[in-house]
C-alpha cells in the first residue's frame, strides 16, 4: 500500500511538473500594465512546451495569432497594434492560458545611461531632485507607465532581466528616474496619450559596457572582454551592461531612446566623439526597425578638479549630435552645480529632451528644440562678430553680463572680452588682443552659462579653434 502510495505521489509531481513546464512564460518587459507602440507590428516572445502551438488574443481588435514553439520552447508572435488608447488585455495560450490585463497603446521610449539618468525623483543621499515633493504628489496618471530594470552585468546576452510595469502614482514615481519621468510627463500632456517609460541605467558607468560585441567593429582601441575575463570582469567591462539590461528587451516595440551619460568618459573626448554615434547605431541595428530617435543629455558643467577640462567632452557631445540623422542632443550649461555632479534640476533635462521629441519626431516644427548654435565668425579688425542659428527671435542673457566668451590671437592664449548682443547676434573683443583669431565660450570645466534664444534654451559651449586638446 505504501509503495503503490509512493508511486502515486511520484506521478502527481511529475505531471504538476508536466504542466508547470508547459505554462506560457514571458520576460519582464512584458506584463501586467505595460504600455506597447501604437501602429506598428509589435513583437511578443516568450517561452512555451516544446513544440507546442501558442496562441495569442488581442482584445482592441478580438483577432488571434499563433505560432508553434520550437524544439526549446522558444516561440515568437508579431501583433499589430491600433491607435493610441486602453486599457487592453492581452491573452496567451498554449493549452494554458496567461492574460495580461491593463494594457496601454502608446509611445515608448528607453531611457539609459549613467548616475544622472538613474538619479531617481527621491534623488541621492544629500542630492535632491528640484521640486520632487510636488512632483511625486500630483504624479497619478493612469496613462504613464513605468518599468525600472535592475542593475545586472553579464559577458553573454540574457534573454531576461530583473523589473516590473507599474502605474504612475506617488508610490512608483518617487524611485523612478526624475529625468525620465519629467520627459514623460510632458510628452503625454502635449500629445494626450499614453506613455511607456522604461529605465534602463547604472550610475558611473561608461559607454562602452552599453554597447553590444558587434558595435565595436570600427573602434580597435576597445578590448573586449575574452577568456581571460570571465572571473574578473565589472559593469565598466564593454558589452557587459548591453548584455544584461538591453539585450533582454531588444525587439520590444519603441518609439524612440533617450541617453544621460559621458561624464565617465571625460577624459577621452576624441573617442567619445566617434563611440556616442556608435551607441546609436549600434542599437538601431540591433532593434532592426530603422533609425529610431536618439536624443541624449549633454553632460552638465561641473568643478571635477583636475584632469582635462571636461568641455572638450562637452564639444565630442554636440559634434555626435550631426553625425548621423534623428538625433539631438538638449544642453543643460545653465544647470550645472561646482560641487555637486548631479544637477538637482532634472526636470530642465527632461524637458528639454521633451522639447526635441515633440519638435523632431511628433511634428510640433514651430517648437524651439535647441539653444543657439554657433553659424559664422567675421573678423573686422579687433572686434569679432557671430551670428548663431536657433535663435529666430534674437538672443538674451535674462538679464545677465555676458562674462564667459574669451578670444585668441595667433599665440593662442586666451583673454576675456567684453561682449554685447546686438540685433545681428554678439560682438566681442578684448584691449589684450589686437588681432583676433578665435573664440570660445563657456569653454571651462565648471562655468554656469548665461547665453539663451528667446524660449530659455541655453547655448552649448564652444570654440572656433581646432588646437590641440590639452
Amino acid at each position: 500500500m505504501k509503495r503503490n502510495l509512493s508511486i502515486f505521489s511520484v506521478l502527481i509531481l511529475f505531471i504538476l511538473s508536466y504542466q508547470l513546464k508547459a505554462e506560457v512564460k514571458l520576460p519582464a518587459i512584458f506584463g501586467n500594465n505595460m504600455v506597447l507602440q501604437q501602429q506598428t507590428n509589435a513583437a511578443i516572445w516568450g517561452t512555451a512546451k516544446a513544440n507546442k502551438t501558442v496562441k495569442i488574443t488581442t482584445s482592441w481588435n478580438k483577432k488571434s495569432y499563433s505560432t508553434k514553439a520550437d524544439s526549446d520552447g522558444n516561440w515568437k508572435l508579431i501583433v499589430k497594434t491600433p491607435a493610441a488608447g486602453g486599457p487592453f488585455s492581452i491573452t496567451i495560450s498554449d493549452g494554458k492560458t496567461l492574460t495580461l490585463n491593463n494594457v496601454l497603446i502608446g509611445e515608448v521610449w528607453v531611457c539609459s545611461g549613467q548616475s544622472n539618468m538613474q538619479m531617481t525623483m527621491n534623488g541621492y543621499r544629500n542630492q535632491p531632485v528640484l521640486g520632487s515633493n510636488e512632483a511625486i504628489a500630483t504624479s497619478t496618471n493612469r496613462s504613464i507607465r513605468l518599468i525600472t530594470i535592475k542593475r545586472d552585468k553579464s559577458l553573454e546576452e540574457q534573454n531576461d532581466f530583473s523589473g516590473e510595469w507599474l502605474e504612475c502614482n506617488p508610490g512608483s514615481v518617487g524611485d523612478f528616474s526624475a529625468t525620465a519621468y519629467f520627459f514623460g510627463k510632458m510628452i503625454q500632456k502635449a500629445l494626450d496619450v499614453p506613455v511607456g517609460l522604461i529605465s534602463s541605467s547604472w550610475g558611473g558607468t561608461r559607454i562602452e559596457p552599453w554597447m553590444s560585441d558587434a558595435g565595436f567593429k570600427n573602434f580597435d582601441w576597445v578590448k573586449l572582454p575574452d577568456e581571460n575575463t570571465k572571473s574578473d570582469f565589472s559593469q565598466q567591462t564593454p558589452t557587459v551592461l548591453f548584455n544584461a539590461m538591453i539585450a533582454p528587451m531588444v525587439g520590444f516595440a519603441i518609439k524612440g531612446a533617450l541617453w544621460y551619460q559621458g561624464e565617465s568618459n571625460r577624459s577621452e573626448p576624441q573617442h567619445y566623439e566617434k563611440l556616442m554615434p556608435g551607441l546609436i547605431e549600434n542599437w538601431r541595428a540591433e532593434w532592426g526597425i530603422g533609425d529610431f530617435p536618439f536624443y541624449y543629455c549633454q553632460i552638465a558643467p561641473f568643478n571635477y578638479g583636475g584632469g582635462l577640462n571636461s568641455a572638450f567632452l562637452r564639444e565630442a557631445q554636440f559634434n555626435a549630435s550631426t553625425a548621423i540623422s534623428n538625433t539631438g542632443m538638449a544642453c543643460l550649461m545653465d544647470t550645472g552645480e561646482e560641487y555637486v555632479i548631479h544637477p538637482a534640476d532634472k526636470k530642465a533635462a527632461g524637458d528639454r529632451l521633451a522639447y526635441l521629441a515633440l519638435a523632431k519626431s511628433y511634428g510640433m516644427d514651430k517648437l524651439e528644440f535647441s539653444g543657439p548654435v554657433l553659424n559664422e565668425m567675421i573678423v573686422d579688425g579687433s572686434v569679432v562678430k557671430l551670428t548663431f542659428d536657433n535663435a529666430n527671435y534674437g538672443l538674451t542673457t535674462f538679464g545677465k553680463e555676458l562674462e564667459n566668451f574669451k578670444v585668441a590671437g595667433e599665440n593662442k592664449r586666451f583673454y576675456k572680452a567684453t561682449a554685447i548682443i546686438t540685433r545681428e547676434g554678439i560682438t566681442l573683443s578684448s584691449p589684450m588682443v589686437t588681432k583676433p583669431v578665435a573664440v570660445r565660450y563657456a569653454f571651462d570645466d565648471w562655468v554656469v552659462g548665461e547665453l539663451f534664444n528667446n524660449a530659455g534654451l541655453p547655448a552649448s559651449s564652444f570654440r572656433t579653434d581646432d588646437w590641440e586638446i590639452k
